[in-house]
């Protein structure tokens, strides 16, 4: 069995009227009290979606962050269990290194980016 998706992100240059637009649209509640990499977004500006994203508990955890000065993009995020060597079998596959590995400050959540060899951003986290 291969490694799983468990994160899905949404960064834009306003996180918050991102959040509202979400809110409004798919009923997502969003919980910014968590940290965040300052790599990924501005902290205190990212919002966690619980995972139970519906009555029967069905989908994965995500976030809606950024700030000014972030790019934005949506990405989604492949569980790993060591961030570095995965990027690093990226790149030797023909992707980009794009950032990481990079702790979240107070946690054992490492992450990571890479582009596909077309340009695609993709995502890696693990627990250290």
């Amino acid at each position: 069995m291969g490694q799983p998706v468990v994160h899905f992100e949404i960064i834009g240059n306003d996180p918050a009227k991102l959040r509202g637009y979400y809110s409004d649209l798919f009923g997502w509640e969003f919980d910014t009290s968590g940290p965040v990499s300052p790599a990924v977004s501005q902290p205190g500006n990212y919002g966690f979606v619980d995972r139970s994203t519906s009555g029967d508990g069905v989908g994965i955890p995500g976030g809606v962050g950024g700030g000014t000065g972030y790019d934005g993009h949506v990405i989604f995020y492949v569980g790993v269990p060591d961030v570095e060597a995965a990027l690093q079998k990226a790149e030797s596959l023909g992707g980009a290194r794009r950032m990481g590995p990079d702790q979240a400050p107070g946690t054992a959540l490492v992450v990571g980016h890479f582009t596909d060899p077309e340009g695609h951003l993709i995502g890696l986290a693990s627990t250290a």
